[in-house]
């Protein structure tokens, strides 16, 4: 069996070249699919959608661009007291569903994030438990019709758990089992970079993740615990990687590092065949 590789195309938008400079660069590595960034309001779907189809990618789907990722991230926030706030980002996840059907992709991310919280010190404590229980028990009911819509829109709503400098209330795989059992449509992503922080173990978490619910698990970002390619940091990728071989994983490995240098073409490649050295090794 071998895995299926992506980048995620938001990881270059900070770089000051074209885009097609920046294909052109991921071809070469050897990439042939992509995650498209989840900004339907700012991109002409036409240009990317024929550039695509020029240096022959194809869109797997859409990276949500939550939190501190863009600039309007901080406003997409389905845990929000604010129904404002819900709505928009409800209508935002209907145009990123959109967006990623135009592309052929089958994909999205979603991220729950709250409303801040100034008393809470995330570094040392969570919030209490019934807490986080009682407004996760709350989002069941968008998250069913969103996970539907995009079912119907042949689109996987995925949930992504961020740790908890971005979100306290869903930041590890066992606060993403209240929703993935109350929302039949609801798949599963995991991120290494997360569960560095988050997690106990990398090994027992895969495991889980495929017997709890089912073969929920359909999608992986890959990122060192510096959030550099993997092999860059201090990340056991080859638990991570035999854990998935274990599970028979079928779904996409999908890099994700931040890039902030131009001459980022090494690192990628290094990263890449990193990783597949490993997923050969038994």
């Amino acid at each position: 069996m071998a895995f299926s590789y992506s980048i995620t195309l938001s990881s270059f938008l900070r770089l000051k070249e074209d885009v097609d400079e920046t294909l052109s660069n991921l071809s070469q590595i050897g990439f042939q699919n992509l995650e498209m960034f989840g900004e339907p309001d700012e991109v002409n779907k036409k240009f990317y959608k024929d550039i695509f189809s020029t240096f022959n990618f194809r869109i797997i789907g859409l990276t949500g661009m939550w939190g501190k990722s863009s600039t309007n991230g901080w406003k997409r926030r389905l845990l929000s007291n604010d129904q404002s706030m819900v709505k928009y980002t409800r209508d935002y996840v209907l145009k990123c569903i959109d967006l990623c059907r135009y592309l052929g992709g089958t994909q999205i991310n979603i991220c729950l994030l709250s409303d801040p919280i100034n008393y809470l010190d995330v570094t040392h404590s969570n919030v209490a438990k019934d807490e986080k229980t009682r407004l996760l028990y709350n989002s069941i009911p968008i998250l069913n019709e969103l996970s539907s819509i995009a079912k119907d829109n042949d689109v996987q709503l995925v949930l992504e758990p961020l740790n908890r400098y971005s979100t306290p209330y869903c930041c590890n795989y066992d606060d993403t089992l209240i929703l993935l059992k109350n929302c039949p449509h609801l798949k599963l992503m995991l991120d290494t970079f997360h569960m560095n922080i988050e997690e106990d173990s990398f090994r027992k978490t895969i495991l889980r993740a495929n017997n709890d619910v089912g073969q929920r698990l359909v999608h992986m970002h890959f990122a060192d615990n510096n959030r550099k390619m993997p092999g860059q940091g201090h990340i056991d990728f080859k638990s991570i990687v035999q854990s998935l071989k274990e599970i028979s994983y079928l779904g996409y490995i999908s890099f994700e590092p931040t890039i902030s240098d131009s001459d980022y073409q090494t690192h990628i490649k290094s990263g890449l065949e990193f990783i597949k050295n490993l997923e050969t090794f038994n």
